[in-house]
């Protein structure tokens, strides 16, 4: 065989494996690997694609449901949204690449999730994006990188997503110190198909042939897998050849040429070649279906000169699937791939030898069996322990620092980075192409589309509070789950199942870990809970820089239906003279609060309580009361509290509002209480309204929508006041270096 190892310790350095791993390859095998053996080994046993530290804490998430029809194992998971269709949907990060080299970084990101769902057979016709980022305020070099760094990851993302035809509708970005030296891009597709038409990721029927479809392998994302399962320094920078190259155009005719090929009976599995590229692709395919399989890496289209197997199996270059054809239609593929201007080539062949063979120009470069490489990946419990912090920040109190003034306090909040207006972003992306959006980035909460299949409308949101969890991090993954379905419950859809992307820092640091461990339970509890299972997602560790890690941060995407695509409920303001309600029990609660962290820039306290019962009992309100038509607009109260929200319907529709809160400390109107909405209803149809109330719930009529201010309690704006903040602000502060 080829390419023998020499100077093992550098290799194994080189290659993120340790002694013990070593040890176990040549159990394994049975003999010394070579140098493809042990990239192959690398790649699959990478952090990135064995989820060594983490799937010890993954198991006994919720998986299951009588709409799931595919959980977690596959590209992407699957619910059934009636009369014989299909959600199909995923969420993933591209941190690290985004990091080094944010245009691609992103672009890639999109471009990989997509064909995640497309593999299934789905034609992508959603994409949101929960996106990360340090402080942008600032004068100083590490402000104005991140400036630079949200213009390239946004870029990158409305690059690839408006060539695709697929339009971007929403998502969420947030700011927050922690995130200066590893920022988080979490890129989530939905995609539509018949529910009996799914494809799956196998390679199965001994001496069936196996296929590459789509554009030639470079020698670009080289290690990225590997890359991606480590920590970040200052020589990180140097790393940005392991960053794939993306080619949304080409992706464009690789989704139309796949979703011709499935029409056809030529197909029996079919895997995107994402993280590790052909290893992963193969191995995974083979290992689905217990069979083994001959490559002929030769065979493989190369766009560059003098690439080694080891280049053509770990190479990451976008835009490629690997697939198992029925044998005798190898022809008939080729062509369909030739008419959209794709390589197709035939490389190999399934096997009932449990083994993966890989040949050189006719001679075997390297042979692994397959099950192991998966089946044995290391699976570490490692340290866990309580963080030192929490202790003295659970001590911290609002009352701790001196008063602000109402008015002050709202002054400032308007124009916090969280809460204003992220149009310069989301206006680079194409939302309306394909003509189905209903609620899209301008708007608040879930965004919306319609299902031309069936007449339903699919509502999605992806939500993470990551002040909550940096001071609770089980009730803080807990949260993100409430509050990712409580945004989809407010457009009037019922929420169905959610796809995570897990981010956290090293996992070689027991406090770490033990937030991981945390967030995990958080979310299985919450999604048992509010009967929302997991049926898919990501975890992505190793989000540090110098030995600082990001806060815990468990994105939560949320899907629900809504059985009527024109009764979708819009979150701003809609008519003058219409009753405003508070739905949900306000308390003095501010852990983790925008209030705390905005004017006193501090992250700590007791996060609030939560209550499923209650928390089901206002989506069932708001999901039954929209049924019939009584509904105006309904907004969650989180972030900055009841006064926040109100700003943000107030500045979203132009039309003002006069609210008188009943409060037991003036500040209240900046807590953050959970299971809470803001509910705007015709005068005409109060009565009815009122009538649907569990005699659980609390509920406040506080105002009406109209006028030239914004007042609530002892605070107003004038409108135009308001507005310019909201709009302006994020612009300002992102081209201040332009």
């Amino acid at each position: 065989m080829s390419q023998q190892l020499e100077n093992i310790d550098e290799q194994l350095a080189n290659h993120k494996l340790s002694q013990e791993d070593y040890k176990h390859i040549k159990e394994i095998l049975g003999r010394e690997p070579n140098l493809v053996e042990l990239g192959i080994f690398s790649a699959m046993w990478s952090e990135h694609c064995s989820y060594k530290s983490s799937k010890i804490h993954l198991k006994g998430f919720p998986t299951k449901a009588p709409w799931v029809i595919q959980g977690p194992g596959e590209n992407a998971g699957v619910i059934d949204i009636g009369d014989g269709y299909a959600a199909v949907f995923k969420m993933e990060s591209h941190n690290h690449p985004s990091f080094i080299e944010p245009y691609q970084g992103a672009a890639t990101g999109v471009g990989g999730i997509m064909r995640d769902v497309f593999t299934m057979g789905a034609r992508p016709v959603a994409n949101l994006n929960a996106l990360r980022f340090g402080n942008v305020l600032n004068k100083d070099d590490i402000s104005k990188h991140q400036r630079y760094l949200v213009r390239g990851v946004t870029e990158g993302i409305g690059g690839y997503g408006n060539c695709m035809g697929v339009p971007t509708i929403g998502g969420e970005t947030s700011f927050d110190e922690c995130y200066n030296g590893n920022i988080l891009v979490n890129a989530f597709t939905l995609g539509i198909a018949k529910s009996d038409e799914i494809f799956y990721g196998k390679a199965e029927g001994t001496g069936n042939p196996v296929m590459y479809v789509g554009a030639k392998t470079g020698r670009d994302g080289l290690g990225g897998a590997v890359m991606s399962s480590d920590s970040f320094t200052e020589e990180s920078k140097s790393l940005r050849p392991t960053v794939q190259v993306g080619d949304p155009f080409t992706e464009k005719l690789l989704l139309e040429a796949c979703l011709e090929l499935f029409k056809t009976d030529h197909v029996v599995g079919i895997q995107d070649m994402g993280a590790a590229g052909l290893t992963s692709s193969a191995f995974e395919m083979a290992g689905r279906s217990g069979s083994g399989m001959i490559m002929h890496l030769d065979k493989v289209p190369a766009r560059e000169e003098g690439m080694t197997p080891y280049d053509f199996m770990l190479s990451e270059s976008q835009e490629r699937m690997l697939l198992c054809a029925k044998k005798g239609s190898e022809q008939a593929i080729i062509d369909i791939f030739e008419k959209w201007d794709l390589d197709a080539a035939v490389v190999g062949e399934v096997t009932d030898t449990g083994n993966m063979e890989l040949f050189w120009h006719g001679e075997k470069c390297a042979e692994v069996p397959v099950d192991p490489v998966s089946e044995e990946a290391p699976e570490l419990n490692r340290p866990m322990k309580k963080p030192a912090y929490l202790e003295d920040i659970h001590k911290v109190s609002i009352d701790d620092f001196d008063r602000v003034s109402n008015q002050e306090a709202f002054e400032t909040l308007t124009k916090s980075m969280e809460v204003v207006d992220k149009s310069w972003i989301y206006t680079q992306y194409d939302s309306m192409v394909q003509t189905n959006t209903i609620k899209n980035g301008g708007t608040l909460d879930a965004s919306v589309i319609r299902v031309k299949e069936n007449k339903k409308a699919l509502a999605m949101s992806a939500d993470c509070n990551v002040r909550y969890c940096y001071i609770d991090p089980k009730m803080g993954g807990a949260a993100a789950v409430i509050e990712s379905g409580r945004n989809v419950a407010m457009s009037g859809a019922r929420p169905l199942a959610i796809t995570d992307c897990l981010n956290y820092g090293n996992p070689e640091n027991p406090e770490v870990m033990w937030q991981f461990g945390e967030g995990c339970l958080g979310i299985k509890e919450a999604c048992a809970q509010l009967t929302t299972p997991v049926i898919g997602g990501n975890v992505s560790l190793y989000n540090e820089t110098n030995s600082v890690s990001v806060f815990p941060t468990p994105s939560i995407a949320t899907v629900g239906v809504n059985d009527d695509e024109n009764n979708v409920l819009m979150s701003s303001f809609q008519s003058e003279g219409n009753a405003l309600y508070l739905v949900g029990e306000s308390k003095s609660e501010f852990g983790g609060s925008l209030y705390m962290k905005e004017l006193y820039d501090t992250v700590a306290g007791v996060m609030p309580e939560i209550d499923y019962k209650q928390e089901l009992a206002l989506w069932d309100l708001v999901i039954e009361a929209n049924k019939k038509h009584l509904l105006e607009c309904a907004k969650d109260a989180s972030s900055g509290g009841v006064a926040i929200a109100l700003a943000k319907m107030a500045a979203t529709s132009g039309l003002g509002c006069d609210v008188e809160m009943g409060v037991s400390d003036d500040r209240d109107i900046f807590s953050e209480s959970m299971s809470r909405a803001i509910i705007e209803v015709k005068p005409e149809n109060c009565e009815a309204f009122e009538a649907m109330l569990d005699e659980s719930m609390s509920i406040e009529k506080i105002g009406t929508v109209g006028g030239d201010n914004i007042r609530i309690n002892d605070i107003s704006m004038n409108m135009e006041t308001l507005k310019d903040s909201y709009f302006n602000t994020f612009r300002q502060v992102i081209e201040q270096d332009i």
